[in-house]
């Protein structure tokens, strides 16, 4: 058993993690949340609820919906948000507030700060604009993330290149670049599950399968990913894994889906490692990331990547030596760097194995969580809070 933090005469801390939606507290947050209730504390996870919430629960943390939260942006239902998620806080009588993804790390930080939270830590999973948005987008975001950082006490961040973006906004002692993790007892190869779920598919044993893995928006990559499988059409069947997000502007519907030809839509499942392990490649053409969770998952799964050249996904190999990386929003070069991994075996292996090898040595989230717990303690001591260990 890790060892404990405990509050003031001891008492059990109170700790909750906000997003926006409960399938991040459940899929990106589960083994934080897990660490948090080994180690005593009152663990909440505070979000909108859904279809996760029971997963959430059977961690052993207690849920605590905020119903007018949504993904997008909407400035009369986010002030109701705001005022739902205010009351929340105050009412949960918290010790720390752990807040995620992009409007819950801007408004959970404000208003942390506002309700008295003795310590109030962010963690960003990937600045929500780079270089491809205009700059109106921007300079919103970066005006956002600058004034929600000063109401935090400590802000994580999943990769380097988001801390150097905002060095000038957050001094170096409230920072630290904390990588990110997934749950490598789960995500392991997995020859008979994923041989099971191609003869479900109805992949023949010498038929090649490329695959990608998000939720169904366009800046996932789904079109250059449906470009490359007309393109290699004939040489390999082409999947993709992942629920339609319909609060999201670029959201491809089913209706949508329909159009980009040479992908078969699975939607969501939970058997993720037996998709992983099912692949022959896996595919993340991607224009934005924090630093991909699938990506890290395909790898500790030992499935040969390629991935678009960007912050987040960079993070997860480096070219030619654990994965191909490719230009982001260009199909011809997509659909190269995969019909190399297709006509060379060789290839494959060697770049599974080394994705594998990097996410067992790097990718533990175990190890990222206990990294948000001393966070807490730093700041208490800072703060001199009279927290024991």
């Amino acid at each position: 058993m890790p060892e404990t933090l405990s509050g003031p005469g001891g008492r059990p801390l109170r700790v909750a993690h906000l997003t926006t939606v409960d399938m991040s507290l459940a899929l990106l947050l589960g083994t934080e949340l897990r660490v948090d209730v080994e180690r005593g504390f009152e663990t909440f996870g505070i979000s909108a609820a859904g279809p996760y919430v029971d997963q959430v629960i059977a961690l052993g943390v207690t849920h605590v919906p905020v119903p007018s939260l949504t993904r997008s942006w909407d400035l009369r239902r986010d002030g109701q948000a705001a005022r739902e998620l205010l009351g929340v806080i105050r009412a949960l009588r918290l010790d720390v507030l752990h807040t995620h993804n992009p409007k819950t790390g801007v408004l959970g930080r404000l208003l942390g700060r506002l309700a008295s939270v003795p310590v109030v830590v962010n963690t960003c999973h990937g600045l929500w604009a780079g270089r491809g948005d205009g700059l109106a987008k921007r300079a919103f975001v970066l005006t956002a993330e600058t004034v929600a950082a000063q109401a935090s006490h400590a802000e994580l961040y999943q990769n380097a290149e988001d801390r150097r973006t905002l060095r000038r906004a957050v001094p170096g002692r409230r920072a630290k670049v904390v990588g990110n993790g997934v749950d490598l007892g789960r995500f392991a190869p997995d020859p008979e599950a994923g041989a099971e779920l191609r003869r479900e598919l109805g992949v023949a044993p010498d038929e090649l399968l490329v695959g990608g893995v998000g939720r169904r928006v366009a800046e996932k990559g789904i079109r250059e990913f449906a470009a490359a499988a007309r393109r290699l059409a004939g040489k390999a069947r082409f999947a993709w894994v992942g629920p339609v997000d319909d609060d999201k502007a670029d959201a491809l519907s089913d209706d949508l889906s329909a159009d980009l030809g040479g992908v078969l839509f699975l939607g969501e499942r939970r058997d993720m490692p037996a998709v992983y392990s099912a692949l022959d490649v896996f595919v993340l053409a991607s224009y934005r990331e924090g630093f991909s969770r699938s990506a890290m998952e395909a790898a500790a799964c030992g499935t040969a990547m390629v991935l678009t050249d960007i912050r987040g996904c960079r993070e997860v190999g480096s070219d030619e030596e654990h994965l191909l990386l490719v230009a982001p929003r260009d199909d011809v070069a997509l659909a190269d760097a995969i019909s190399r991994l297709l006509v060379d075996e060789g290839l494959r292996a060697r770049l599974g194995r080394a994705a594998r090898e990097r996410a067992l040595a790097l990718f533990d989230q175990r190890a990222i969580a206990h990294l948000s717990v001393s966070t807490y303690a730093a700041v208490a001591r800072r703060r001199r809070l009279g927290w024991t260990t």
